[in-house]
């Protein structure tokens, strides 16, 4: 640009010695601005986006994509478990000094078997948790399998067992995919269940005695250790990252009504119908196998019990969470509670339900992750679907 004779062009301004342009626009760089005008700011530099491997993600997060940082911490479950041990040790005293004979010979069977039958109904209570979709069909699930065990035992056993149990696992199948596939609470849709499974049974107004010949007291010991074996597996499985993300996929991290997606559904149905028929086999044991008369009447009370035990157990209401021994020390405990005082039904599944949901509360304060600075949810997320969780 010249003002008379004088040439006040740009493309003469060079850099001073060491100095370092970075232009905006490649163009001009070659010869400079050759117009006052052509001069612009340049552009703010973008914010960086920092992607980081979701495999490098999952050896630390239980839900990287909008959960907490970090892996649950399971230091709270064995130090509730240490208080439970000591717990029915104590009970288990108590109860020794009062009748030692109950530790002995058919008393000690009876009790064995009452403890398998509520450590069944436990495990459905504990699956059902763990996948985030509480089943409230246990109780009635389990009258209705142990009413049609003991009016079908006299035609085969087995036969009778197997309807039941194919029964309530086709149940459960369906209660999981209108969970799953319509995203609703496990509780709607298993009280759903509940109702069906009451109505099968509710016209029987007097209780029905065991048909068939088959009693579990003489099977008691090898009925129970296969009881707590099941529970301690499914506590191992659950105190192992891989397994414990798995199952929990469903428990809400944000709006419960935003859907988890197709892998949650999967589980939690495959979940529901592995507890229906884990009820169904509880109620068996708790009736006909038992030599008791099966009715309608402990529906509820079952629900109440299998509930409190596995959230006294130290298995969140909320999901995911849960402790490695605490289902078979809580039936323990819960068994010999009710054989020491002899409480009214419904008090000792209202007390220990009671205890439970104190107990989720102090699983859900201490068995979270630890604090990061700086965290906050979705702050990591696989927006473009390509496997990298990308820092918002």
């Amino acid at each position: 640009m010249a003002y008379g004779h004088e040439d006040l062009s740009y493309s003469d301004i060079r850099p001073h010695s060491g100095e370092q342009v970075v232009y905006d626009d490649p163009a001009p760089a070659a010869g400079g601005y050759d117009r006052l005008r052509d001069f612009r700011d340049p552009a703010p530099p973008a914010r960086r986006i920092t992607a980081v491997p979701a495999e490098v993600l999952d050896r630390v997060f239980d839900d990287p994509e909008e959960g907490e940082p970090g892996r649950d911490r399971m230091r709270v479950h064995l130090v509730w478990e240490g208080l439970l041990l000591v717990a029915l040790a104590a009970v288990g005293a108590l109860l020794y000094r009062r009748d030692a004979s109950l530790f002995s010979g058919a008393a000690l069977a009876d009790l064995l078997v009452t403890v398998a039958g509520l450590g069944l109904l436990a495990l459905a209570a504990d699956l059902s948790l763990r996948a985030g979709a509480v089943n409230l069909a246990i109780g009635p699930v389990a009258v209705a399998a142990g009413i049609h065990v003991a009016e079908q035992g006299d035609r085969g056993t087995v036969d009778a067992l197997t309807t039941a149990g194919a029964a309530a696992l086709a149940g459960g199948l369906v209660l999981g995919l209108l969970v799953g596939l319509l995203h609703v609470p496990g509780w709607a849709a298993t009280a759903v269940g509940a109702l069906g499974a009451f109505a099968l049974v509710a016209s029987r107004t007097a209780p029905v005695l065991p048909q068939g010949a088959y009693r579990a007291a003489p099977d008691a010991v090898p009925l129970a250790a296969a009881v707590g074996t099941a529970a301690l597996l499914l506590g191992l499985l659950g105190a192992t990252r891989g397994f414990r993300r798995l199952i929990g996929r469903y428990r809400p991290v944000r709006d419960p009504a935003l859907r988890r997606g197709g892998a949650a559904a999967v589980v939690v149905a495959l979940a529901l119908a592995g507890s229906t028929a884990l009820a169904a086999a509880g109620g068996v044991v708790l009736t006909a196998f038992h030599g008791t008369a099966a009715g309608t009447e402990p529906a509820l009370r079952w629900t109440g019990l299998a509930l409190g035990i596995a959230l006294l157990a130290g298995v969140s209401a909320y999901g995911r969470r849960g402790g490695v021994a605490g289902t078979l020390l809580a039936t323990g405990l819960v068994a010999a509670v009710g054989a020491l005082v002899t409480p009214p039904p419904y008090l000792l599944a209202a007390g220990t339900l009671l205890l439970g949901l104190a107990v989720t509360r102090l699983v859900e304060r201490y068995g979270r992750p630890s604090p990061l600075s700086g965290w906050r949810p979705g702050l990591f997320a696989d927006t473009a679907g390509s496997g990298r969780l990308h820092r918002g």
